[in-house]
């Protein structure tokens, strides 16, 4: 969900600075910060290390990214951050976070706490939809997909620029979707950290495609790896990309079938794969329930700062100043 406070946001004298915003990318592994213009322009950016497996610095790792910038900016800013997780809706408590010390945390209210004011909080996977809808490669896309396919799978829903959550803040969770369409050696399909079989997330990941380059007698390579070396001819890697860009075709001609978005925007280190934007379409074509098909697969224009620019347009330039 994104979590707002409902308080008053001040704007002007001193309150927030005029039309700048600060949006917080939580990850895993690093922690990232910028300020962004109206324009959608970078007007300052920090990055530290996330501090592993500790809550409390964390917090205080966040609190100083954002002193830091607006120390740089002259001025205070509404912050947005997101998260790799969601928030339960009754609680305000973390869940489902791949940083497994945020799970159960009163996050949103001690990042206010640390701030000293309101903050927006939603998953980071809506944040790279919504910054890719918003000024990004979908953007005048009514309806768009937002896919990560880094160490885990995960997707985003956003719809006139404005993030979809669901009832249960899990919109756009594919990735814990079985493989849709299952080929007889797929089945039962790779256990999953969430307890199941056939996930989309074991096949899609980038630890999914090193597995099944295993599975089928591979060496032991990274995703990048397998990439140069079906580029450089190597049979066995042709083998294992094109799996995978079957497997890809069929789990988001299953987003296409319900979703029916204008365009499905591709983040994560896989996004890099360049075969996928032509390749793809092309194989969807097979289960996607419509003579016609007319949503494009495309990649991220701003990379690795989608997360912290949807982070930052989580508020909107009103309540900017």
């Amino acid at each position: 969900m994104i979590y707002e406070n409902k308080g008053r946001i001040e704007t002007g004298g001193r309150g927030m600075g005029a039309a700048m915003r600060i949006g917080v990318d939580l990850g895993g592994s690093k922690i990232e910060a910028a300020a962004i213009d109206a324009g959608g322009g970078i007007c300052g950016r920090r990055r530290v290390a996330t501090p592993a497996g500790d809550y409390a610095a964390t917090v205080a790792a966040v609190a100083a990214l954002v002193g830091d910038l607006e120390r740089e900016l002259g001025r205070r800013t509404t912050v947005g951050i997101g998260i790799p997780g969601t928030l339960v809706a009754r609680t305000g408590l973390v869940k489902n976070a791949n940083s497994t010390c945020l799970i159960g945390r009163p996050l949103a209210a001690d990042l206010e706490r640390a701030l000293g004011r309101p903050v927006r909080l939603a998953n980071d996977a809506n944040c790279f939809a919504l910054s890719e809808a918003a000024d990004g490669a979908a953007a005048g896309c009514r309806i768009v997909f937002g896919v990560i396919l880094g160490t885990g799978v995960g997707g985003g829903i956003a719809i006139d620029r404005r993030i979809v959550e669901g009832a249960n803040a899990i919109a756009g969770e594919w990735g814990h979707n079985p493989l849709p369409w299952p080929n007889p050696d797929e089945l039962p399909g790779p256990r999953c950290y969430c307890g199941r079989d056939g996930c989309i997330e074991t096949f899609l990941s980038g630890p999914g495609l090193a597995a099944d380059h295993r599975r089928h007698g591979g060496a032991a390579l990274g995703g990048a790896a397998i990439v140069a070396g079906a580029a450089a001819g190597e049979p066995g890697c042709c083998a294992t990309l094109d799996r995978y860009c079957r497997r890809l075709a069929r789990a988001l001609a299953h987003v296409v079938n319900i979703l029916d978005p204008d365009a499905i925007v591709l983040g994560g280190g896989l996004s890099a794969i360049a075969a996928l934007y032509d390749t793809v379409p092309r194989l969807w074509r097979e289960f996607v329930f419509s003579d016609e098909i007319v949503t494009r697969l495309l990649p991220p224009r701003h990379g690795d700062a989608s997360g912290v620019r949807g982070a930052a347009w989580l508020w909107p330039p009103e309540a900017a100043g």
